[in-house]
């Protein structure tokens, strides 16, 4: 038998009542640890408090539990299935909130069967899959299952029962594998999990335990019509198997033999109780017949499987049964015995089923991250506060452009200076006003500091990104290369399929850089536009009055009409602004949480609608405030257009000179320059936060490029150990036909040299000489092993897998209108400035 076989794992176990039960081998796991990344997804998606701290101790209990279900040898008892049964329903469970995908989790498990070498099947398989994991999770519950009812004892009522129900669960396990190994995989799984071979472990055990239920009828001596059909129904499945495995290489010759016995010791069961029926009958020459081919079926059974089963006892049964029926008929009844062909069918019952599997398959199993709520939840949550902050900052940036507007609109009317300036030489007090806040806010040496900083935060950024994204072409090239030398026998994922999100979202990274870079060209053009100005804001005041031409006094206005209606103006203008800083507060406090109508959605309709839920949810909270905005804004319009027409009447009543245009001129430069100041600054601290920000956000996104690549490297180095192991298990160099025209070479002399094993240990030594060249010839990376996917801190970026609540996207290029062109902040953070 081939050591790697199939057979020498499967296990017989024998009975005393005739039967012969199969059970099947256990696969095994490598170690897992599964606390490292789930626990950092943890803390990167989950803000510190209690809820982090259970879902942190959740990932232990998580991880202590798979060492108990796959870590040591089990049992064959039911506490042992137990707890295989717990891990496969947490799987289960967790699944739909965790993004297995993302975590770069490589389970590693060895086929049941051993089967496989260099060139043929895989002895192990490793990816990066959840349902590969609960797949082979789900073939231990199976083959657990298999194994305990097969250590039952079937001499009473209890063990019969057991035995039942466990080839029943058995069944259903490897049918569930059957229906979704494929797509849980999504590539070719190792044969012991193949559809074929699993579809046959499911039939074998239906059949087995459809058996357990002959045995019980037989024990609990029901009617014979009844034993006749289940053990009838019994050959039945048992013919089914039979045929499965018939053409199938992947399952051992030594199973073909069990499964023919079986079906002959059924059929000749089947064959005795409905001879006994036909006795009742008063149907004598039937009964004969019936008992005859049962004979002939228990003799095929003893001269083909004696050694695979035992049918002492059926055939003694059947013998007695048979001499006294042809002594009664010979002496008493005479009656014709019938050919078998003529004989009428037996029916069929059938009293077993496999069990579905659903979830939770084991009655004690509560969840351990049962507050941690599904992925779908959190992705439609995070969408949500996208749109929560697109509304905010649609808001909050209408009000701000109209404060802009405002600020534009006074500034080239010189507005209130021209009212403060009716001397005609003094600086005006807004004026005045506006040069203290610039140097009070570092003046321009601030702005010259932080602009000089902005190109370093730019370079370190695309540092961290190139490094990143350099680790993924250098693992690839090596895959690569590895998938050229061996073909098919390197048989994992592809690294360029593996790495098409990670690149995605390093393509994502780099326009944000280039529209950053955008971004700091606007603000150092409008900075170097209203340098000058700012400039002169900072000098003292007698330096500022000096650089200000001065004009003929206009001291005849102060007690005008036009001046107190413009004055009036003003301050109602003045309190539309303050009325729009207490709504931006307002818009900013809202806060409502839609987790819970995104998880009875999904309760509901096993689906989120995240667009329709959450726009009523925003038109409910934003929409008497957006009413409120609009009113402040056309209130806004209204009077600056009678501000306008005022200022045209107070120009007419000026005295108008040149001195008096320079200077009204100089006013409303200085103003702008005010207002420019303030916004340049803003920009530039909002920058330099994006840049730091970005730079926490890459360096995450380089450990997850980081932590893949140690696991593909990981992964790399198992693949070539049993590749190098495949090739010291053979035996000898592939055989090689003899080409006919040297199939007649006469043979050397006697005591002469021997060529043939020359050649084989010569070709043999080759290739194994040529396999050490190629492991010395690759190339190995250490990579560095820290580990934090999934934080993208607090920018406005388009929406991208698992980003942590409360989170939003970064900006698109900003519209050239746009005073604000960094990436803004979410609704809980300042500054708010408008976003595309």
């Amino acid at each position: 038998v081939n050591p790697f076989s199939l057979a020498t794992r499967i296990v017989f176990h024998t009975r005393a009542q005739m039967a012969t039960f199969i059970s099947v081998p256990l696969k095994k796991s490598s170690e897992v640890d599964l606390v490292k990344p789930l626990s950092k997804f943890v803390t990167s998606t989950y803000p510190p408090g209690e809820e982090q701290t259970e879902s942190l101790r959740a990932v232990e209990e998580l991880n202590k539990l798979r060492k108990s279900a796959l870590g040591r040898p089990l049992d064959k008892h039911e506490s042992s299935l137990e707890i295989l049964l717990r891990y496969y329903d947490q799987l289960c469970a967790i699944e739909p909130k965790l993004p297995f995908t993302e975590l770069c989790l490589t389970f590693t498990w060895k086929d049941a069967f051993d089967k496989g070498s260099l060139f043929g099947g895989s002895v192990k398989l490793a990816l990066a899959s959840l349902g590969y994991e609960k797949t082979c999770v789900l073939f231990n519950v199976g083959a657990l299952a298999s194994q305990i009812a097969s250590e039952q004892n079937l001499d009473n009522d209890e063990g019969l029962k057991t035995a039942a129900k466990f080839y029943q669960l058995a069944s259903g396990a490897f049918a569930h594998i059957k229906d979704t190994v494929l797509s849980a995989l999504n590539r070719e799984p190792t044969m012991d999990i193949s559809p074929e071979t699993v579809g046959t472990l499911s039939q074998i055990m239906l059949s087995q335990a459809q058996e357990v239920f002959v045995l019980k009828a037989t024990a609990d001596k029901m009617k014979d019509a009844i034993v006749a059909k289940l053990a009838n129904q019994a050959a039945d499945y048992y013919s089914d198997a039979f045929k499965q495995c018939q053409y199938k290489e992947n399952l051992p010759k030594e199973v073909l033999p069990v499964l023919a016995a079986k079906h002959c010791m059924m059929q000749a069961t089947a064959e005795l109780h409905q001879s006994a029926l036909a006795h009742q009958k008063k149907k004598f020459g039937e009964e004969i017949a019936r008992l005859q081919h049962a004979t002939e079926l228990v003799k095929t059974a003893t001269s083909r499987y004696d050694e695979y089963v035992n049918v002492k006892d059926l055939s003694d049964k059947i013998s007695r049964a048979l001499t006294a029926a042809k002594k009664d008929n010979d002496f008493i009844y005479h009656d014709r015995v019938p050919e078998v062909k003529d004989l009428e069918h037996i029916g069929k019952a059938s009293l077993v089923k496999a069990t579905a599997i659903q979830t939770p398959l084991s009655q004690k199993f509560t969840d351990l991250f049962e507050k941690m709520v599904p992925m779908a939840v959190q992705q439609s949550m995070s969408a949500a506060n996208s749109r929560k902050a697109d509304t905010v900052n649609r808001l909050i940036g209408s009000m701000r452009e109209a404060t802009n507007l405002c600020n534009g609109v006074l500034a080239s009317l010189n507005l209130p200076a021209a009212l403060e300036d009716l001397s005609g030489d003094a600086v005006p007090q807004s004026i005045l006003e506006k040069s203290r806040a610039v140097v009070q806010q570092g003046g321009l040496q601030s702005i010259e500091q932080l602009i000089k900083d902005l190109p370093e935060l730019l370079q370190r950024n695309r540092e961290i990104l190139d490094e990143s994204l350099k680790m993924l072409d250098d693992e690839e090239t090596t895959d690569n290369e590895l998938r050229g030398k061996f073909n098919q026998r390197w048989n994992r994922t592809p690294s360029g399929d593996l790495y098409k999100p990670l690149r995605a979202e390093g393509n994502n990274f780099r326009n944000i850089l280039d529209k950053a870079v955008q971004a700091d060209q606007v603000v150092k053009e409008r900075y170097t536009a209203h340098c000058e100005m700012i400039a002169l804001l900072c000098k003292p005041e007698n330096e500022l009055s000096a650089a200000i031409p001065s004009a003929n006094p206009t001291k005849t206005l102060q007690g005008s009409e036009v001046v107190n209606v413009l004055r009036a103006q003003l301050a109602q203008l003045d309190e539309v602004k303050r009325e729009r800083e207490v709504l931006e507060g307002e818009v900013k406090s809202v806060t409502f949480d839609m987790t819970a109508k995104f998880l009875t959605a999904l309760a509901q309709d096993g689906a989120i609608n995240e667009e329709a839920l959450t726009t009523s949810e925003l038109d409910t909270r934003y929409g008497s405030h957006t009413q409120r905005v609009q009113q402040n804004l056309r209130r806004q319009e209204e009077l600056l257009s009678q501000i306008q027409v005022s200022h045209q009447e107070f120009s007419a009543l000026k005295q108008s000179n040149s001195e008096a245009n320079n200077r009204e001129e100089v006013l409303k430069k200085l103003a702008s320059a005010h207002d420019s100041y303030i916004e340049i600054s803003c920009n530039i601290k909002e920058g330099t936060k994006f840049y730091n920000d970005l730079t926490e956000i890459l360096l995450k996104f380089q450990n997850k490029c980081s932590d893949i690549v140690f696991a593909r490297k990981t992964e790399r180095d198992e693949l070539l150990k049993y590749l190098q192991q495949s090739i010291a298990r053979e035996p000898s160099a592939p055989s090689f036909n003899i080409p006919s025209y040297q199939s007649n070479t006469p043979a050397p002399a006697s005591g002469g040299p021997t060529p043939g094993p020359r050649i084989k240990m010569f070709t043999q030594f080759n290739l194994k000489c040529n396999f050490v060249i190629l492991l010395l010839s690759l190339r190995y990376y250490q990579m560095p092993m820290a580990y934090n996917p999934y934080a993208y801190a607090q920018f406005n970026m388009p929406y991208m897998p698992y980003q942590a609540q409360g989170q939003a996207g970064y900006p698109g290029a900003p519209p050239a209108q746009q005073p604000y062109p960094y990436p803004q902040q979410p609704p809980q953070q300042q500054p708010y400035y408008p976003q595309q």
